[in-house]
């Protein structure tokens, strides 16, 4: 029996959107990303829609990109003129997050369990994130020997250029209590009162006249002008590395629980000699 990996769920004028693929705890399919897509530009043209819930399903919020449909291009070489397929898949991940920045709606993130790669680009994209203490988000692209190439402008526009530094070029995993630190949590919760809280947020929101919500996004959206449109040039930045060797080292030693070449410290010179130049 197949198991739909996105679900939407509408109670009045609210939305419930869950990633619903607990054994991969949640990775983006192709599937998911396009139901994800689909969603966000259903919604964008949705007047009566005024609060969108983000989630995931099984304890976890995603792990981020899912590399099945890349699995067999890893460290693979293109042929000379031949066009990489990789390149419009990894752009419709950045239209995605452009999709959901652009939703006239609020956007909720609940984020229970890991949000990683592109699992946290997402959580970037929300109005207002809440997670429950267990959460732990990263961004661990470049410890595998990939760029988190698309999830990087809404990254920077999100915390800014020195905790998107460090998050980025690091690989760094945030538990729930630094994410609330650095701007990218905005409420921790019990796992236990997660629901209640959800539904408390909510109401507190209606508040908020719904046509000056989506004026006011608006607003704010135009901001994003000063960040370049990223989307194709990270496509190509994204499937390059993923047919390069880092990547195919980086996810070997992923998938063997070793660690990364790059990782291990060099040799010193005339380690393990003998005294005479010799070894």
């Amino acid at each position: 029996m197949s198991v739909d990996p996105f679900l939407v769920d509408r109670q009045g004028d609210t939305e419930r959107w869950t990633l619903n693929d607990p054994a991969s705890r949640n990775a983006l399919s192709d599937t998911m990303v396009l139901g994800l897509y689909e969603a966000a530009l259903r919604a964008q043209r949705d007047p009566s829609l005024r609060f969108i819930v983000l989630d995931g399903a099984g304890g976890a919020f995603s792990a981020g990109g899912s590399l099945g449909g890349f699995a067999s291009a890893i460290g693979q070489a293109l042929a000379p003129g031949e066009e990489d397929p990789l390149v419009a898949l990894n752009r419709g991940y950045g239209d995605l997050l452009h999709a959901l920045c652009e939703l006239p709606q609020l956007l909720l993130c609940v984020v229970d369990g890991a949000a990683m790669g592109g699992g946290f680009g997402l959580v970037c994209c929300a109005d207002h994130v809440i997670a429950t203490r267990r959460a732990t988000l990263g961004t661990p692209e470049v410890t595998l020997g990939l760029p988190p190439a698309q999830i990087a402008p809404f990254v920077w526009q999100r915390l800014g250029d020195a905790a998107a530094r460090q998050c980025l070029l690091q690989g760094r995993v945030l538990r729930a209590e630094e994410a609330l630190a650095v701007g990218l949590v905005d409420e921790l919760v019990d796992e236990a009162a997660l629901d209640a809280s959800v539904r408390a947020r909510v109401q507190a929101l209606r508040r908020a006249a719904p046509a000056a919500v989506a004026s006011t996004k608006r607003l704010l959206q135009r901001l994003r002008v000063r960040v370049p449109d990223l989307r194709d040039e990270a496509a190509i930045a994204f499937a390059t590395a993923l047919r390069g060797p880092e990547a195919a080292a980086g996810l070997s030693a992923f998938a063997k629980k070793h660690p990364a070449p790059w990782a291990q410290e060099p040799a010193r010179a005339g380690a393990g000699s003998d005294g005479g130049g010799k070894t």
